[in-house]
């Protein structure tokens, strides 16, 4: 009889489903593990409800790519890492909500001491944002706008604040991720809600919009904002977001703007992780606190409810860790 594990699978725009599928084999130069906790992220939510028509359905173990897993089984010529060690898993096919996940050795990373696994697991998207702002320009001295202010925005704030930005000015309709944003670097905050957001920028730039946007949301409205926000002829656009599908963008403002643009994505390839590395020794290192972002915890089994929670951003919910089954 073919040995089996429960896993998630998107079947359907917003739609999951609780599956029984067959373990994966070991093959060579790979591991397999158990993921521990798996954390949700903006590209969860768009594989889940916002990806193209003809995506659907995904494959077995979708979504889940934030990964804390033990490691059971590994091949022979694997080295650097031994059966029983937790690492951080890179599943750049976002296939590990499951039991099991086969992944391989390029993409187990060893953990560093001091911090909880949890907090250790935050160092993946902080990875993918340190690798997205290589892509900058200069920000040394700059005026940058950060619009999202979820997990990701919130790490564009850090490090944007560590890069020598002057201003950091952070825009979202929750107040509790703009409280947030400042502990994380950003220097004003505008509730879009509330306020004007290019009068409250003009006001605070000295009649000026900003040198330098990173759009970390996804949103056809953020994305416009964006577009709005940076100053024509200079300004610099960077898409982060995943964006929603089907999305109407106001090209013809990049375009009279004279704006640069550059999307980034893929994180997950570059060459030795250099930067999920780099991330996890800046917690590791005390050089942030990571846990305001751990709001939420659910077993695997609640996953629907918290893609859901993840989804809507209820009950003040910023970072949503899974615990899986062991």
């Amino acid at each position: 009889m073919t040995a089996k594990m429960d896993a998630l699978q998107v079947v359907a725009r917003g739609k999951a489903e609780f599956i029984r599928t067959t373990l994966p084999k070991l093959t060579e130069g790979h591991a397999i593990v158990q993921p521990r906790h798996v954390t949700l992220c903006g590209s969860d939510v768009w594989m889940l409800s916002h990806a193209p028509d003809e995506a659907y359905p995904f494959p077995t173990g979708t979504t889940g790519h934030e990964v804390i897993a033990e490691i059971l089984e590994l091949s022979p010529e694997v080295e650097g890492h031994e059966v029983g060690d937790f690492i951080l898993a890179i599943a750049p096919d976002h296939r590990a909500m499951a039991e099991r996940y086969l992944t391989p050795q390029k993409n187990l990373l060893n953990l560093p001491s001091g911090k909880t696994r949890e907090e250790l697991l935050m160092a993946q998207q902080l990875g993918t944002v340190l690798y997205a702002c290589k892509q900058l320009p200069s920000v040394i001295g700059k005026t940058v706008a950060v619009v999202g202010q979820g997990t990701a925005g919130l790490w564009f704030n850090f490090v944007l604040q560590r890069l020598g930005a002057a201003k950091v000015i952070v825009f979202d309709p929750k107040s509790n991720r703009l409280q947030l944003a400042r502990q994380f670097g950003a220097t004003d905050t505008i509730n879009i809600r509330e306020e004007d957001p290019l009068e409250q920028v003009l006001a605070i730039n000295d009649g000026k919009l900003a040198d330098i946007v990173v759009e970390a949301a996804g949103r056809e409205a953020s994305i416009n904002l964006s577009i709005e926000l940076a100053r024509a002829d200079t300004g610099f656009f960077l898409q982060f977001g995943v964006p929603y599908e089907p999305t109407s963008v106001n090209y013809g403002k990049i375009f009279t703007k004279c704006l640069k643009h550059k999307s980034i994505v893929h994180a997950g390839r570059e060459p030795g992780h250099t930067s999920t590395l780099q991330a996890l020794d800046l917690i590791a290192g005390n050089y942030v606190d990571v846990s305001p972002l751990l709001t939420h915890r659910f077993p695997f089994e609640r996953a629907l409810e918290a893609y859901e929670v993840h989804q809507n951003a209820t009950d003040n919910a910023v970072k949503i860790v899974i615990d899986m089954p062991h």
